[in-house]
């Protein structure tokens, strides 16, 4: 796990915060499948059907996906096709992550925020809510998602420039270890 303690103030809260959220909202994932499971036995078993429930594991689960993934960007969790990653040495790494996370990570998320907030706006202007009878009347809040996504995206990015700004210049040790990944 990538230690915060050597990065200078800011940032390490930043870091701090994303592991706390993290950590905290992965219970949704058990609680998801709870629900989940209680659908399918109430609606095959006696034959009841609840669109609350159903929408309640949808709204979960967006909540899991698009908060929780500057946590995954935290822990190096994202896809990579490392075919010339995997040879280079820390130092190298370093900088391919922190040029990848300027030029590609910071615009693309700037971009869905940009493009997100009429789109979120209307919601909030009209309170949208669910198309389903008796559904959850916060779709607006659903959509919120979207921009903070982007925005937590955008706060763990920086998070990792100073990380591997860090690294590439020799103040900080490498965070990951790269025995451990091992080809099947």
């Amino acid at each position: 796990m990538p230690s915060s303690s050597t990065l200078p103030g800011i940032f390490s809260r930043l870091d701090q915060a994303s592991e706390w959220l993290g950590k905290s909202l992965s219970w949704l994932i058990l609680i998801m499948m709870l629900i989940q499971f209680l659908v399918v036995v109430l609606r095959y078993a006696f034959n009841f059907n609840s669109i609350p429930m159903q929408e309640s594991v949808m709204y979960m689960h967006a909540s899991v996906f698009m908060l929780l993934a500057g946590y995954t960007l935290k822990h190096d969790g994202h896809v990579r096709v490392d075919i010339f990653y995997r040879a280079m040495t820390a130092r190298k790494k370093a900088l391919v992550d922190l040029l990848g996370t300027l030029f590609l990570l910071m615009p693309v998320m700037i971009f869905v925020i940009l493009t997100s907030l009429g789109y979120v706006g209307k919601s909030w202007a009209i309170f949208e809510g669910s198309p389903e009878s008796g559904g959850i009347p916060g779709v607006f809040l659903l959509k919120t998602l979207i921009p903070a996504f982007a925005g937590l995206m955008i706060l763990q990015g920086l998070v990792e420039m100073a990380r591997n700004a860090m690294i590439f210049t020799g103040r900080m040790a490498p965070t990951h270890d790269d025995d451990a990944e091992e080809l099947l």
